[in-house]
């Protein structure tokens, strides 16, 4: 027998899991929540759009849940840890963090332990807003071509933004930092003992659709653009990276010193990292015509189309990047920068509940129909990210009442986040990404049957629901076994090894008819709502959709 060690890096907590290569069976799991913050991301009070990590919880993370994880699969008859032949490492994304020239982040040095730039700038870090829209002002004017790959607006929660940001607010450290890493290629090059960022092996899945990294204009942005938004980042070019590499490159080998704090062999392969949801679309077996959906504090949408075809430029997705999920298939990326966090917010924050409140709204929500409540919201709690690529944007509620409840609001919110999710299928399929059907991976998919029929009913797909509940973990799990080879245990490809690893819970949910067609109003409804607020249609007539929600309330309510 052989198994592979995925490790998923979280927005609150690292994953270790450990994967059998024959048939994808998981014997041991290790999870650590990540100290410092609130819930391990470093905030400020004078400042929501701040979120930081320390870099200090991945290293503990990553050696605390492995060994978990090992410990539990010690508990399986003749497993050894010598039978792990291949390690794969994901993380959310974009999550950069400056790193000396030993590749140390800043942040594990004595000068800059507490400062908030030197530490990761988290994925739904937002203060890069003003150097986002700058550097799509100017791309759009010098450079088209850099914004046609990904859906024509950068975005604050992008690598470049990010850097520029650390560089006008805080040039000390800016200066301090040798190079910049993303977090899915940090762990990898911790683990292979690099010591130099530059010799980091840098993966295509965050270059390709966070960096403006393409093979057609050389790699990275070109020194004369970067100068335009400051000579000091066209000069940090040269010392980040020259190649991103697909998941047929090995990110390097197990080194002895890590190889000794986690109880593996040292020498095994190093799958290239990619960002959480890219291994998580492989763990839910993401094949052409799938459209994988990981539903956590915010979504991710990954589809694929074959390298062999020609993929059109799709505005408002966050990017078409060959190879950034599996070799061979451009990947597409898009999402939703909120979906459970509004959940979270609405009954921990507003409702000042807890588990039990939750499924006490859940319930009494399940027992409404569709456009029962008279509400319909926006999903933009924390800014749109597809298709309007807009961080600034906000949430909004329409129709409610005296009478309005907890529960109508709580349905009204999930059903905003379809609706989102469905913005994003269209747009996709107006640019001509075959999708028949959906797979969700994740805690919320697991866990809220009401929000998974709901998405059927608004998407008018069937849905399906990754076999694994650790997806993102099993995925960079399957690419560790393809890196290690056939040989060794592991598959040639991954096409054989998603047929043997992954698999998909037997129960799906599909769309009713009525509330269908009741969810199709309301959909129309919420894309006037969403043109307008967005700024998408500026001449939008929002005159009648109050009595349009009036209506359909009074003709579906009991």
């Amino acid at each position: 027998m052989s198994y592979t060690l995925g490790i998923d890096y979280g927005t609150n907590s690292v994953r270790a899991l450990i994967v059998s290569c024959a048939d994808g069976g998981e014997i041991g799991t290790g999870v650590f929540d990540y100290p410092s913050g609130n819930q391990g991301v470093l905030l400020d009070p004078n400042d929501h759009h701040l979120a930081r990590q320390n870099p200090a919880d991945y290293l503990l993370g990553l050696e605390h849940a492995t060994l978990r994880a090992l410990a539990q699969a010690r508990r399986q008859r003749n497993f050894s840890a010598e039978q792990i032949i291949g390690i794969g490492v994901d993380s959310t994304g974009s999550s950069p963090l400056p790193v000396d020239a030993t590749n140390t982040p800043l942040a594990l040095t004595p000068k800059w332990r507490d400062h908030p730039a030197a530490q990761c700038w988290l994925w739904k870090d937002h203060t890069a807003h003003r150097e986002a829209a700058e550097i799509t002002r100017l791309a759009a004017q010098h450079r088209p071509h850099y914004l046609a790959k990904c859906g024509q607006v950068y975005s604050s929660e992008w690598f470049w933004s990010k850097i520029w940001r650390c560089l006008k607010t805080a040039p000390e450290v800016f200066a301090d930092a040798e190079s910049w890493i993303e977090l899915c290629d940090f762990i990898p090059s911790v683990l292979a003992g690099v010591t130099n960022p530059r010799l980091a092996k840098r993966g295509v899945c965050a270059a390709g659709h966070k960096a403006l990294y393409h093979d057609g204009w050389g790699g990275l942005p070109d020194r004369e653009f970067l100068a335009l938004l400051d000579p000091r980042l066209a000069e940090l070019r040269d010392r980040l990276y020259q190649q991103a590499c697909d998941a047929t490159v090995a990110a390097g080998a197990l080194c002895p010193a890590w190889a000794e704090k986690l109880g593996l062999r040292a020498g095994i392969p190093i799958a290239i990292g990619e960002m959480d949801v890219h291994y998580g679309a492989i763990g839910s077996g993401i094949k052409e015509g799938v459209l994988v959906k990981a539903i956590g504090t915010s979504t991710c949408d990954c589809a694929i189309v074959s390298g062999a075809e020609q993929v059109a430029d799709i505005p408002g997705v966050c990017g078409v990047v060959k190879g950034a999920i599996l070799p061979g298939y451009y990947g597409i990326e898009a999402g939703q920068s909120a979906v459970g966090d509004i959940f979270k917010w609405w009954i921990e924050t507003i409702c000042q509940g807890d588990a039990a409140v939750y499924q006490q709204l859940e319930a009494e929500a399940a027992a409404l129909r569709p456009a029962q409540s008279g509400l319909l919201a926006l999903d933009w709690n924390n800014g749109n990210r597809t298709v309007l690529v807009d961080p600034l944007l906000t949430g909004l509620l329409a129709g409610q009442t005296l009478y309005t409840t907890r529960a109508e609001v709580y349905r009204a919110l999930i059903e905003a986040t379809a609706f989102g999710a469905r913005a994003i299928i269209e747009r996709l399929k107006e640019y001509g990404v075959p999708i028949v059907s959906v797979v969700c991976c994740g805690g919320i998919a697991e866990k809220n049957p009401l929000l998974m029929q709901i998405y059927a009913d608004t998407l008018g797909v069937t849905i399906s629901v990754a076999g694994s509940s650790q997806a993102c973990a099993l995925g960079a799990a399957v690419a560790a076994a393809v890196v290690a080879g056939a040989d060794r245990g592991g598959y040639a490809t991954f096409a054989e090894a998603q047929a043997r690893m992954t698999s998909l819970k037997p129960a799906g949910y599909s769309p009713h008819p009525r509330r269908r067609a009741v969810y199709d109003q309301l959909y129309t409804l919420y894309r006037r709502m969403h043109d307008a607020f967005g700024g998408a249609d500026r001449d939008a007539d929002l005159s009648r959709l109050m009595k349009e929600l009036i209506r359909l309330k009074q003709e579906n309510t009991r």
